[in-house]
């Protein structure tokens, strides 16, 4: 383990000192029966530096869990896998969430991080002629059905006078996708998410043309299953506990997070800190504001007629409080 690494882990470790520790009660027979927490997330969230860290595994060793964490490409396949139960938790962007809960995923609201509008842009090369979301009439954009920056493109275009019918929607299924149609030059603009989004700009300089100030708070939300959260709220408090623990020491360093996550995800550390350098790392409670947020975009999707039957978001809204 290198210098850097360990004290990260340690100063987080001192955090949190006296939080961790197993209640002297706790029977032999209980600690045998492990169980196993499955946590899904994706490349550059709150989730990854709490499993860099590896606090939640030693905070949950004493109760009798350990924990499984599988990587997804994006929000919708992570909403898929908590509705067919092959996970307990994982975190999804704003969209993702709202188009899960208008086909009636079985996943509930439990957190939510803090804006995050610089995190989703639409761009296009540095030296295409097109300087504005309203020369985006008729051209090509690369999209993902359900994104986040898809409705960043909804709005901005609205914002412009234009409808999302004035546009050609290329849409993709990963973020890998949206790049190499992007470099292809088969479409005129994309649309892409942090860290990709930061990868972009750090390798081609592209011209964004949009982000989400003033348009999208692109908030990413902490789902689980209901039944999940019922039987456990012990696990769930726990994983909120550490999350905010991490999310604090985070925040205030962002060069030692990037150079730490970069061998965990696969991402230079330089795409890392431009990410992580615009981002708050705070866990929030779901308050009306927010679902007020998430009905806007159920709402403006059931508009477009890409979602098929609008649905009240509070009721996706676990009734405790658990950040």
């Amino acid at each position: 383990m290198d210098i850097q690494r360990r004290r990260f882990i340690n100063t987080l470790t001192a955090a949190t000192l006296g939080t961790v520790a197993a209640p002297a009660f706790m029977s032999i027979a209980r600690a045998a029966e492990t169980r196993t927490l499955r946590i899904g997330y994706q490349k550059f969230n709150t989730l990854n530096i709490l499993k860099g860290t590896g606090h939640l595994e030693r905070a949950l060793e004493p109760l009798g869990w350990n924990v499984r964490w599988a990587e997804f490409t994006a929000g919708p396949q992570l909403t898929e896998a908590l509705n067919a139960g092959a996970l307990d938790f994982g975190h999804a962007a704003d969209t993702p969430s709202a188009f899960a809960n208008a086909a009636g995923v079985n996943a509930v609201y439990l957190g939510a991080e803090q804006p995050y509008p610089k995190g989703i842009g639409i761009f296009v090369p540095a030296n295409s002629p097109i300087r504005s979301i309203r020369e985006l009439r008729g051209k090509k954009v690369a999209i993902g059905r359900g994104w986040n920056v898809q409705y960043l493109l909804v709005r901005a275009l609205n914002e412009a006078g234009l409808q999302y019918t004035d546009i050609e929607p290329v849409y993709l299924t990963s973020a890998a996708d949206v790049s190499a149609t992007y470099l292809s030059g088969n479409v005129d603009a994309a649309g892409l998410w942090d860290p990709f989004l930061a990868s972009q700009q750090l390798a081609t300089s592209p011209r964004v043309l949009r982000d989400g100030t003033g348009l999208s708070n692109n908030r990413t939300f902490h789902l689980a299953r209901p039944e999940f959260v019922k039987a456990n709220p012990d696990v769930i408090r726990v994983l909120f506990r550490e999350l905010r623990n991490a999310n604090t020491w985070t925040q205030s360093h962002p060069q030692e997070t990037a150079s730490l996550l970069a061998p965990q995800l696969g991402v230079p550390p330089g795409v890392l800190l431009l990410s992580t350098e615009r981002r708050h790392y705070t866990t929030v409670a779901v308050t009306p504001d927010i679902v007020k947020e998430q009905q806007d975009i159920v709402d403006t999707f059931h508009g477009l007629g890409l979602i098929k039957e609008r649905v009240d978001v509070a009721r996706f809204v676990y009734p405790e409080v658990f950040v």
